[in-house]
């Protein structure tokens, strides 16, 4: 059953080109007010997922809805803001002109206009640019621009597509103190984004896509919380003491007098050092790090497709 709950909710969405399915059998729900991420190798379907969202193409089988309406519909459309990963905006326009013309697109009352513009040109950090020419932008001023323009209508739900691309470091963290406010003012946030650390700095729970088929969704800060690598350096290490590991870790490596595992939380930690140390070997180092998201990525998607 359909729920307004959810911004997005779909059911086996799925898009074929000829015989190449480009999404296969997409399944998500994303609550209203979550900041959702979107994540999976070159090839796996994200952009096509998104094109569908939007109403860009049409999907083969499955349904899809935002804020519990079919996907396509104009007034569900209206509450939707989007930067795309691939902009060509319109160089020969100033940034003022710019967000005036897509103002205009979406019929916003005439009064609400300048005092809109001006506000967003200051938080991208564009005011003094308001009366430049898109074409003199660098590619991180283009990108805040199209931030701002995503921005413009007071959406209810933000689909970005790379929207760190091309981004300092400065540029990286205002967009995170964007969606950071957005979050707190209710609105959903779906993003794909190439970098990890964003991601896990920023969002409420995150799909993993491989293929065109969705392999998980999980929510970030359990999943980060809950699994941790440990690595030691000890002498008389033995493949049957690695063997012995197996009762708290599947993914036990050794190598010489180095040790690598992964392990399902903290608490087994002093377990495996006294187990170490009682089957003879000798410690010289036992150091647990928590999983990046990196991490889990690989050991989720594989290794076979790169971001």
């Amino acid at each position: 059953m359909v729920s307004e709950l959810y911004a997005i909710e779909t059911n086996r969405l799925s898009k074929y080109f000829g015989e190449k399915a480009a999404v296969r059998d997409l399944t998500l729900q994303v609550g209203q007010g979550e900041v959702f991420g979107f994540l999976g190798p070159n090839g796996a379907g994200k952009t096509t997922s998104v094109k569908i969202l939007l109403g860009l193409i049409q999907p083969s089988a499955g349904a899809g809805y935002l804020f519990g309406q079919p996907l396509g519909k104009p007034e569900v459309r209206r509450k939707v803001g989007f930067l795309p990963e691939h902009f060509r905006f319109h160089d020969w326009l100033t940034a003022g002109e710019f967000l005036k013309l897509h103002a205009d697109l979406y019929q916003m009352d005439a009064r609400q206009v300048k005092p809109r513009i001006t506000e967003l040109l200051a938080l991208v950090g564009l005011s003094e640019f308001s009366g430049k020419k898109l074409r003199t932008f660098s590619k991180g001023m283009l990108q805040r621009i199209g931030l701002a323009q995503a921005l413009l209508n007071r959406p209810e739900l933000v689909i970005l597509d790379e929207p760190t691309s091309g981004l300092d470091p400065v540029g990286r963290r205002l967009v995170r103190d964007i969606i950071r406010d957005l979050r707190q003012q209710g609105t959903t946030v779906f993003l794909n984004s190439h970098l990890l650390s964003e991601v896990e700095i920023t969002c409420d729970r995150v799909a993993f896509i491989k293929h065109g088929e969705v392999i998980t969704t999980r929510p970030l800060q359990a999943l980060l919380e809950g699994e941790v690598t440990v690595t030691v350096r000890a002498s008389g290490l033995t493949p049957q003491i690695a063997a012995g590991l197996q009762r708290w870790s599947q993914n036990v490596r050794l190598d010489g007098e180095h040790l690598g595992l992964t392990v399902s939380g903290e608490a087994v930690l002093p377990e495996i050092h006294r187990y170490l140390v009682t089957e003879g070997a000798a410690v010289y180092s036992f150091q647990p790090e928590k999983v990046s998201l990196e991490d889990l990525f690989i050991q989720i998607v594989g290794t076979d497709g790169g971001l």
